[in-house]
C-alpha cells in the first residue's frame, strides 16, 4: 500500500452480475429517472436528501450538479447481460491526505434490492476504494431509521462506530446518523468472504444461498 491514495478517478468496474460505469447525465438521466419514479417508487427516496423529482429535466439538472462536484465519483449500476440500468451509487469525500472515502447516494431499483447484483455493486465500490484509490478507511453513513442500509453495511463487514445525534434535518425530519467504517486492515478477510459468497456455487438451482454472508 502506498503512502498516499491515488487520484480519485471514475472508470468502469466490472463484476459477474453487474458493472459500475461513470454516471453521465446525458446518457443515464432518462433510464435512472424511469427506474426511480412513478407509482410505487416514492419509497426509494425516503432516506435520501434529494428527490423524488417533478420531471426528467429537474432530475437531469440534479445529476448535472452532482457530477460537477470535486472528488465526487458517481456510478450507474448496469445489469450484466441485459444492460439495464438498475441503480446508482457514489464515492464521496475522497481525502488523499488521510486516505479516506465514503459510500453515499445509494439508490437501488426494486429488481436489484436483495440480490447478488446489489451485493456485488457495493463490493466493487469498496474494492475500488481500497485496491485502486489506496484508502485506509471506507465510511458508510445512514439515517438510524434506515435499518436496511445499516444491515447492508454490516453484511459487507463494516463496523458501527456510533451515532451523530440530531445530525441533520432531511425533508423536515430530524435525522440521527449512524456511522460505520471498514478499514484496509480488515478488507482482505472480508474480500475473501464476499468472493466466496458471490460464487455461483454458493447458490442452488432455485437461486437460494447455501452459505450466508453474515459476520
Amino acid at each position: 500500500m502506498t503512502g498516499r491514495a491515488r487520484r480519485a478517478e471514475s472508470f468502469a468496474l466490472r463484476g459477474r452480475y453487474v458493472a459500475l460505469s461513470p454516471l453521465d447525465p446525458a446518457v443515464h438521466a432518462g433510464p435512472l429517472y424511469a427506474m426511480s419514479h412513478g407509482p410505487g417508487r416514492a419509497s426509494l427516496w425516503r432516506f435520501l436528501r434529494d428527490g423524488p423529482f417533478a420531471d426528467l429535466p429537474a432530475y437531469r439538472a440534479h445529476l448535472d450538479e452532482l457530477v460537477s462536484r470535486d472528488l465526487f465519483m458517481p456510478f450507474v449500476i448496469v445489469a450484466s447481460g441485459s444492460g439495464e440500468v438498475v441503480g446508482k451509487v457514489s464515492l464521496i469525500r475522497f481525502c488523499a491526505e488521510h486516505r479516506s472515502i465514503e459510500i453515499a447516494y445509494v439508490l437501488f431499483s426494486p429488481v436489484l434490492q436483495g440480490t447478488r447484483g446489489g451485493t456485488e455493486a457495493l463490493y466493487l465500490l469498496v474494492r475500488h476504494a481500497f485496491e485502486h484509490l489506496g484508502c485506509r478507511r471506507c465510511e458508510w453513513r445512514s439515517d438510524t431509521e434506515n435499518q436496511a442500509s445499516i444491515r447492508a453495511a454490516l453484511r459487507l463487514g463494516f463496523r458501527e462506530e456510533g451515532v451523530l445525534r440530531r445530525h441533520m434535518i432531511v425533508k423536515a425530519h430530524s435525522r440521527d446518523t449512524a456511522v460505520l467504517s471498514l478499514l484496509d486492515l480488515e478488507w482482505p478477510a472480508r474480500k475473501t468472504a464476499i468472493d466466496r459468497w458471490l460464487a455461483p456455487t454458493n447458490f442452488d438451482t432455485a437461486e437460494r444461498q447455501i452459505s450466508s454472508l453474515q459476520r
